[in-house]
């Protein structure tokens, strides 16, 4: 076993072994991320099969909220399944972790919604969500750790960055099949029932991984520290127990992880979501420039991980997180440009207002999927948001009840703590279609205009976001194995990568959402991902250390 720990003496090209690695660690992770990014490309079929009670605003952020339960139980997972890693071993994990992810996936097409069992479908589908999060909270750490242990030094970026193309090409395969689906059956059976396809078809996927996970032996670096009896007897305590250990896991958060998350989540995840709910382009559209974009950029990871064994993980890093915080609101207002140039045109000439007592205006953020917003001012703002309308917000009398302005037109909103159900969902009706009728005649478009795309822009604009993204992810897993010893390098490096990807990055959509709605600027979420790629350029800068030289076998590594 230890023979196939190659050090830079015995370096040269990729051996079959490591091959083998590399491609058995990387598959399985591709269908797990497969399973976990179907959630997120059927939200919308979700929220109207399993948030039947809400309206359809709500559904929407309670479905991308439930899909961010999954993220907030990573860290979690990262401990239970680090532990188990660094105390039994990364193969025996990696199996557990890839049939818990598959089962729960499966589950998701079987289980059925609001309208047959009530709330245990909510409830039913948030457990498994919540295990498909915990299963991939042991996942990342797993996989990197692996095959890092079978790198040879001075490749170990290039080797662990095939592990950072899976997320990507999980996300071309998941919507790639949701696509297919979508277009082979009605929009209205799709809805019902076909949405539940590719949930189903992982089944398969599961099997193929148990079989790939199954051939692979022990970690070399594990075997021999087992060998030689010097694990550790408790590896969570002395990651965070110990403050030398845990001073590192918090400048990996703060100085690596939470950064990277947020490039990754705003460039892919949220960037579908721009495009489909807040630019109305049609779905099939998006997902093909989304596919495509993918598909160009990806080996942008390898590329960046061979990179990294070059001139080191520190400097790629750091600038995609500064590229992006100085990028991202000029490039998403170019991609409504190349998307729906009628939008882009209506928010510069149509300028829309809410007069409204500020004390009428709630935070439009419900972690627990409870609450109904039916103050004045909180149905306005919903209203517009819904339509892809920035307004301004402007202070009225005390107790007033608010007042949408488009242009010289003025639409008084309605009271709703103050009615009964059918009263509610009456004049809750009127008035949406007083407003829809109002900035439709202001030149706000229902939808993009198909003919209106400009392609060959959209797309590139995409692939930038894409390589953005590949910059601060490629390097990542190297950055973090190397900062750990082996004895407690699994549980270690996953807590602070599953917080910063699971919280930071998991809760960027309903974060960007409730921004936009609060301010009435379709763009102002994106100070989110800003603040945060910020925040990590500068403590990263600061107190994060260049690795890439680090024996990851030394005792002090």
């Amino acid at each position: 076993m230890a023979s196939s720990m190659r050090t830079d003496a015995t370096v040269g090209p990729m051996t079959a072994e490591e091959r083998k690695v590399i491609i058995a660690s990387s598959t399985g992770t591709i269908f797990e991320w497969y399973d976990f990014y179907l959630y997120g490309w059927t939200a919308v079929q979700i929220g109207a099969k399993f948030w039947t009670m809400f309206d359809a605003n709500v559904q929407f952020i309670v479905a991308l909220l439930t899909f961010s339960a999954g993220f907030l139980v990573r860290p979690l997972g990262a401990l239970v399944f680090g532990r188990i890693g660094d105390l039994v071993g990364r193969k025996y994990t990696f199996l557990v972790t890839i049939t818990i992810m598959g089962l729960s996936t499966f589950l998701v097409g079987l289980i059925p919604g609001y309208a047959t069992i009530g709330w245990l479908a909510p409830i039913g589908l948030l457990a498994l969500r919540l295990l498909q999060g915990l299963a991939l909270g042991g996942e990342y750490g797993g996989a990197a750790t692996y095959v890092a242990e079978h790198s040879p030094h001075s490749r170990r970026g290039f080797y662990t960055s095939w592990i950072q193309t899976t997320a990507t090409i999980g996300l071309f395969i998941s919507l790639f099949v949701v696509a297919i689906v979508r277009n082979s059956v009605s929009a209205a059976d799709f809805a019902d029932w076909g949405w539940r396809i590719p949930y189903l078809l992982s089944i398969i996927l599961l099997g193929v991984s148990l079989w790939i996970r199954s051939q692979l032996a022990e970690s070399p670096a594990f075997q021999k520290m087992k060998d030689e009896g010097t694990q550790s007897k408790a590896p969570i305590g002395e990651a965070f127990g110990q403050w030398g250990n845990a001073r590192i896991a918090l400048i990996a958060l703060f100085g690596l992880t939470a950064g990277q998350a947020v490039v990754w989540y705003g460039g892919q995840f949220y960037a579908r979501i721009f495009l489909t709910s807040t630019l109305k382009v049609d779905a099939n559209t998006a997902d093909t420039a989304l596919i495509i974009a993918l598909a160009v950029a990806t080996l942008g990871f390898v590329l960046f991980g061979w990179l990294s064994d070059k001139i080191g993980r520190k400097p790629i890093i750091m600038a995609g997180c500064l590229l992006a915080a100085v990028t991202y609101i000029p490039v998403f207002k170019q991609i409504t440009h190349a998307a729906n140039p009628a939008l882009e045109k209506a928010l510069a000439t149509a300028p829309v207002a809410i007069l409204a007592d500020p004390a009428d205006c709630n935070l439009l953020f419900d972690p627990v999927g409870g609450a109904q917003f039916k103050n004045s001012c909180d149905i306005a703002r919903q209203t517009l948001q819904a339509l892809s309308v920035n307004f301004q917000l402007q202070d009225a009398a005390k107790g007033a009840v608010a007042q949408v302005t488009i242009g010289a037109k003025v639409i008084p909103s309605l009271d709703g703590t103050k009615l009964d159900a059918k009263a509610y969902a009456d004049q809750r009706g009127a008035f949406t279609r007083a407003v829809t009728e109002g900035v439709r005649g202001a030149g706000y478009p229902a939808t993009a205009d198909p003919n209106a795309v400009d392609m060959p822009q959209l797309i590139a604009l995409l692939v930038y976001l894409a390589l953005l993204v590949t910059m601060v992810y490629g390097p990542i897993a190297a950055a973090l194995v190397e900062l750990f010893p082996t004895r407690i390098r699994y549980t270690a490096m996953s807590l602070p990568y599953h917080i910063g990807n699971g919280w930071f990055g998991g809760l960027l959509p309903p974060i960007v959402v409730t921004i936009v709605a609060a301010t009435g600027n379709i763009y102002a979420g994106l100070y989110y991902p800003i603040g945060i790629a910020l925040m990590t350029f500068v403590i990263g800068m600061i107190f994060v250390p260049e690795t890439k030289d680090r024996d990851i076998y030394a005792d002090d590594a």
